[in-house]
């Protein structure tokens, strides 16, 4: 009972830590993307964004010691029996799918760079085609029974926001631009197949001057999806009784 309250109360504060990372990444990125600005509030700025770095580091150190100590936890109640074997097992699978733990395997890294540079205004370009483009991309791989998904370093999920953003794209509320590098774990023969299909979306990419490369990989290391999500609105229905 002791090791379960304990396991409850790291999970706490792991997320706790976890929404305080996630709004200090969003107020520096903010802050920082205001434009031109006096060299002094420049200077201040840089200051403070040193120092939230300092701690962002200092707390990330904190979560992944607490990690450690839930999944010693979780490891030691595997040991008294079956049924708590079978829950872990169950925990971890459905960590997977909600993108909450590092995965690897094999699967494909396809790399989008931007047109030409005498190409690259012609014909309709927009961050709105390259924006549909990639969920276009995501939306193959799914199709493909991609197991894991990345997109620049960040994890895809039923969660992650892609939106324009100016003249960029935004991942999770972080900024990014080409080269677009999406990874994928999964079959490498079946996801490289759906991407190159004749008349598919890499066959689009180009047709809007894309340089496009796909190449299939024996082992792809994706990083878990870094936000909390917290769940204001829905909650679990009471399964009728048998």
């Amino acid at each position: 009972m002791k090791r379960v309250k304990e396991y409850i109360g790291l999970t706490v504060v792991s997320i706790f830590l976890g929404v305080i990372l996630s709004i200090q990444f969003k107020t520096i990125n903010k802050t920082v993307g205001e434009g031109v600005m006096p060299a002094q509030r420049a200077q201040q700025l840089a200051i403070e964004l040193k120092k939230a770095q300092n701690e962002r580091e200092a707390q990330g150190k904190i979560i992944e010691e607490l990690e450690t100590k839930i999944k010693q936890y979780e490891k030691g109640e595997i040991d008294k029996n079956v049924y708590a074997e079978n829950l872990y097992n169950d925990t971890m699978k459905y960590r997977m799918l909600a993108g909450y733990l590092d995965v690897e395997g094999p699967g494909i890294v396809m790399e989008i760079n931007d047109p030409p540079v005498d190409l690259e205004f012609g014909d309709g370009y927009s961050i709105s085609d390259e924006l549909d483009l990639v969920l276009q991309v995501i939306s193959v791989l799914n199709a493909a029974d991609a197991e894991a998904i990345s997109i620049n370093d960040q994890r895809y999920t039923a969660f992650t926001e892609i939106e324009k953003a100016g003249n960029h794209i935004e991942i999770n509320g972080v900024s990014t631009s080409t080269p677009i590098v999406i990874k994928a774990i999964g079959k490498p023969e079946t996801l490289e197949s759906a991407l190159n299909l004749k008349g598919g979306i890499v066959t689009r990419l180009r047709d809007y001057d894309y340089l496009v490369h796909v190449r299939q990989e024996p082992s792809i290391n994706i990083s878990k999806y870094r936000k909390i999500k917290e769940f204001i609105y829905s909650s679990p229905m009471e399964q009728p009784a048998n």
